[in-house]
């Protein structure tokens, strides 16, 4: 195995706050292809892409832009009207996204889809497109990718991500005994969110699956308390991004186990997730850059 610190994943996740940065400079340039305030809209994606979808829906609705709903591309809703519909694939070659965008193209629906690699069949089959070249990934493991298109869709939505840079540049920067105290050692993690977060937290029980075929679990975390609270023990960890319940942080110690959560920016709070799948992917002596069973695009035949 390679070393981790030379690993694909290892480098795309550092220039994170970086690609954030840059991609400011196209906010005009996404608004001119997203949906308008007040549209009615479905995103779509498979995995990460989907995750990022339900961060991107809460948050556009939770402003006020509309109603804002995400789908896995295969369970799309197709009786429902949409004014626009947002397709989210790194590789451009998602079989059951290019499936419903060829579906979606023979009714007439305006669509727009957000890549990251050129000349690949989504884009050909969308009524716009924004390609974000610049935060391709070599990894089959999505990072840069997904959190520089939601910060591009954030700041699309008029909020200022540069709290939010600064906090990854933190968390990259800080010595991982504290940056991942608590945690690192832990057997087992339960990940919870609210809102947006709700679509972080699944994401990070789907980055370290991945990565380092470590045993995760993501709820809301208003439900976590109806059942899923009953594997939290000692030597186990729950790990809150953005904003707790009462009493959550409490009842969760008291099993035992760490509760973890941070007042940053939760995109930040992701990065510092990306930095625990590394050292729990060295721990278990597997190569972060090839999950089992997984390749960079998933394509069915």
């Amino acid at each position: 195995m390679p070393a981790i610190h030379q690993t694909h994943l290892a480098a795309e996740i550092s220039t994170q706050p970086a690609d954030w940065r840059r991609i400011l400079d196209r906010v005009g340039e996404a608004q001119s292809v997203l949906p308008h305030p007040g549209q009615s809209i479905a995103v779509v994606g498979c995995g990460t892409s989907l995750y990022m979808a339900q961060a991107y829906a809460a948050l556009r609705e939770g402003a006020g832009h509309g109603r804002t709903e995400a789908h896995a591309a295969s369970e799309f809703p197709t009786l429902r009207d949409y004014d626009h519909v947002v397709a989210i694939s790194r590789s451009g070659t998602t079989t059951e996204v290019i499936e419903l965008l060829e579906w979606l193209r023979d009714r007439d629906q305006t669509t727009t889809s957000i890549v990251a690699t050129a000349g690949t069949p989504i884009p050909s089959l969308t009524t716009h497109q924004l390609l974000l070249s610049e935060v391709d990934e070599q990894s089959v493991v999505q990072t840069r990718f997904a959190t520089t298109a939601l910060a591009l869709l954030r700041a699309t939505l008029g909020e200022d991500l540069h709290a939010a840079i600064a906090d990854a540049e933190g968390v990259l920067a800080e010595d991982s005994s504290t940056a991942l105290a608590g945690v690192v050692d832990a057997e087992q993690l339960t990940f919870v969110g609210r809102g947006w977060t709700v679509g972080l937290a699944n994401e990070a029980a789907l980055k370290l699956r991945e990565s380092a075929q470590f045993w995760t679990e993501a709820y809301p975390a208003m439900e976590y308390r109806h059942g899923p609270i009953s594997i939290a023990t000692t030597g186990r960890a729950t790990w809150a991004f953005g904003e707790v319940p009462p009493g959550l942080a409490e009842e969760v110690t008291a099993t035992g186990a760490h509760f973890e959560h941070r007042d940053i920016d939760p995109l930040a709070d992701l990065v510092r997730l990306h930095r625990l799948c590394l050292a729990k992917a060295e721990q278990a002596g597997v190569d972060p850059d090839r999950p089992r069973h997984l390749a960079r695009s998933i394509i069915l035949t």
